[in-house]
């Protein structure tokens, strides 16, 4: 692959792993943001693909290849189950950061992002780490996404954004992780979900809401 063709594939996969990560704010539908999620997976898979193909890593391939499937695929697959169980929870109704606004802390992350990795990137310059701002801006999207939505499921694709931006900034920063690290997360990632598909649909089931600050007030 040639130095052109390889920064071209990882500007456009981190530029797409950024622009998902913006999309979840962005949008209040659940089918939505499930969907960007997906896309995002297939950005980080390709991510770590050309890295992989680049430095002559069969190992990064592989590991790009179960990503793909697991990010892409599984995890969304299960994403959607839920919303199955749960038709009347198809829309976030009470996150409490407006949409303009959260796409303005979006930008306003994203250049953070940009400020506080500058001197890291300054470190090692390289076509890889110039892309470490973007995975720290999806990290923190990710988290603000996390603490401002209510929904169950809204806060479940905020906490996957978060666990593939970390997954993102390893790869860019330290040119990949051991085959048998990214397996052992990649499954406790996916019980995680399991587990809270089996949570939220007995939510549904018991309270007939998965919005956690109505759930808050049942105490009283």
């Amino acid at each position: 692959m040639s130095e052109t063709v390889y920064v071209r594939l990882l500007d456009l996969a981190a530029g797409l792993f950024l622009l998902t990560a913006v999309g979840v704010l962005w949008r209040r539908q659940l089918t939505a943001m499930v969907r960007l999620f997906a896309v995002q997976g297939v950005a980080l898979a390709l991510l770590v693909a050309t890295l992989g193909v680049h430095e002559g890593s069969i190992e990064l391939v592989v590991v790009a290849c179960g990503i793909g499937i697991l990010r892409a695929g599984v995890l969304p697959l299960l994403a959607r189950r839920v919303l199955r169980n749960a038709p009347t929870e198809q829309r976030e109704t009470s996150q409490s950061v407006n949409i303009a606004a959260s796409l303005l802390a979006a930008a306003a992350l994203t250049l953070l992002a940009y400020a506080i990795s500058r001197p890291l990137v300054a470190l090692a310059p390289s076509s890889a780490t110039a892309l470490f701002p973007i995975s720290l801006a999806v990290v923190l999207i990710g988290f603000f996404a996390l603490v401002s939505r209510r929904r169950a499921l809204s806060q479940l694709v905020g906490f996957l954004l978060l666990d593939n931006g970390i997954t993102a900034t390893a790869f860019l920063a330290t040119a990949g992780v051991p085959l048998i690290v990214e397996l052992g997360v990649s499954f406790d990632i996916l019980l995680v979900i399991v587990v809270l598909q089996v949570l939220a649909a007995r939510l549904q089931t018991t309270f007939g809401s998965t919005d956690l600050d109505e759930l808050r007030e049942l105490h009283d």
